[in-house]
């Protein structure tokens, strides 16, 4: 027992070192956890096959045995936008606070920075005896990144604009924001087929943003707006699942992981709807798992993420419009609750997301077993919502993916999985210049792999 607390303390310090900056794929949580469900495009909340299970389902981790697994992904977003129209105000007229603000200068493309991210994840499982487990699993459920250089900014009515370099004037824009997950473990069989667990879930959140000084006067706290370097945040969790093959081949299971409540980013406390607060909403998944014998196994999973529960990303940015919100804006920052950073500050305005994932596995001989995976949802994203979501264009709808393990001994196996989400886009009109229209896109490449081992 000595030996298996000394290997969790080392665990918490390398996961510390490594906070995974990622721009995950359903929304901002990503489409799998470990490396065999990435390959079944997340599907497995029924059959887990390795101890990063607790990422999906807790209960089965007791299925494991005592092993340990080791990967990690490489992930590459290819995220744009661009803009074409505008301003919405005749030359001349007279707008005051209400002048248009365009992004950009007609027609332009501007590429996010940041191409390639390198994801770790560990896990490890303990049998107290036949029936109970402990165990531990390190991973990254989601996250964002982008970082616009160069584009410009227009304020003012036609024919007198003015040009500030950067997508909101105020130079490179983007945001930053990193999740890491530890999620210590109990499952138990309480039955000879069916099992509970219960994850304790240590959550880790960094972000940054930079480059939207010129929200300021929308701000109830312009000086913790922006570039302010990473700030951090904190917050403990749960997470329940239950595993049961219920006639022989068809296994059924269940996950319920309820909102975290999170410590506040103070540093943007003048960003995120109530003083700066982002919390981890509440997520579920339900599925099942035929076995077909030589044919195969079938997977299908159904998974809803509540966005609602966060008002930094659920709220529209249509709050900081005094017609549609509350919120007065000044030279000096934003008075009213719609403002950024208030009581109903507004946000990104994302819907809550269902997907559905289906996977298929199969075994070609004793040492290869192959994988096949497809989810599909519909993006998070309004058409009314795309002047802030440049930040945050997390407008894919797929994912194709392909994986295999290797069986290298009786002991240890070597997994790989690959992933493409086709490209995807949204357009909407400006909020800040209704005649501009702006679209989003994004497809994305990922490869992982992982070592795994038995211990006995």
């Amino acid at each position: 027992m000595t030996r298996l607390v000394t290997k969790i303390f080392a665990l918490f310090l390398w996961a510390l070192a490594f906070p995974a900056t990622v721009w995950a794929t359903n929304g901002y949580f990503t489409h799998g956890s470990s490396i065999a469900e990435k390959g079944l495009a997340g599907a497995g909340v029924a059959y887990s096959q390795d101890t990063l299970a607790a990422a999906n389902n807790p209960a089965g981790m007791v299925w494991q045995g005592r092993r340990y697994d080791v990967g990690a992904a490489l992930f590459s977003p290819d995220r744009s936008y661009s803009s074409k129209g505008g301003p919405s105000v005749p030359a001349g007229g007279f707008c005051g606070m209400a002048c248009p603000f365009s992004i950009g200068d007609g027609d332009q493309d501007k590429d996010s920075n940041n191409d390639i991210f390198l994801i770790p994840q560990f896990g490890y499982n303990y049998m107290l005896n036949e029936t109970n487990s402990i165990g531990v699993s390190v991973f990254g459920n989601g996250g964002m990144n982008t970082e616009y250089h160069g584009g410009v900014a227009l304020l003012g009515p036609a024919g007198t604009q003015t040009e500030f370099s950067g997508t909101y004037g105020d130079g490179t824009a983007g945001v930053d924001l990193a999740q890491l997950f530890i999620a210590p473990t109990y499952a138990i069989t309480i039955a000879e087929k069916t099992s509970l667990g219960i994850s304790a879930i240590l959550a880790y959140q960094r972000f940054e943003a930079k480059g939207l000084g010129n929200f300021a006067g929308y701000s109830t706290d312009p000086d913790n707006l922006t570039n302010n370097g990473h700030d951090d945040s904190t917050g403990i969790g749960v997470r329940f699942g239950i595993q049961s093959e219920v006639y022989d081949g068809i296994r059924i299971g269940g996950a319920y992981q309820p909102k975290i409540n999170m410590s506040e980013f103070d540093d943007y406390s003048g960003l995120f709807a109530e003083d700066g607060d982002f919390d981890i909403p509440s997520n579920w998944t339900v599925g099942i798992a035929i076995d077909t014998g030589s044919f195969g196994t079938f997977f299908v999973d159904y998974q809803e993420i509540k966005y609602s529960d966060v008002d930094a990303v659920s709220n529209p940015i249509g709050n900081l419009v005094p017609s549609n919100g509350d919120c007065a804006p000044g030279m000096t920052g934003g008075t009213g609750s719609g403002c950024l950073g208030g009581s109903d500050g507004a946000g990104f305005g994302w819907n809550d997301m269902q997907i559905i994932k289906i996977g298929y596995q199969f075994q070609t001989s004793e040492n290869m077993i192959w994988r096949l995976g497809y989810s599909k949802t519909d993006q998070p994203i309004p058409d009314g919502q795309v002047t802030f979501n440049i930040l945050a264009p997390g407008v894919v709808e797929e994912h194709f993916t392909f994986g295999f393990t290797r069986i290298i001994d009786p002991k240890s196996s070597f997994s790989f999985a690959a992933m493409y989400a086709p490209n995807n886009s949204v357009k909407g009109n400006n909020t800040f210049d209704p005649a501009q229209e702006i679209e989003l896109e994004m497809h994305q490449y990922e490869i992982a792999f992982a070592y795994n081992r038995r211990i006995e």
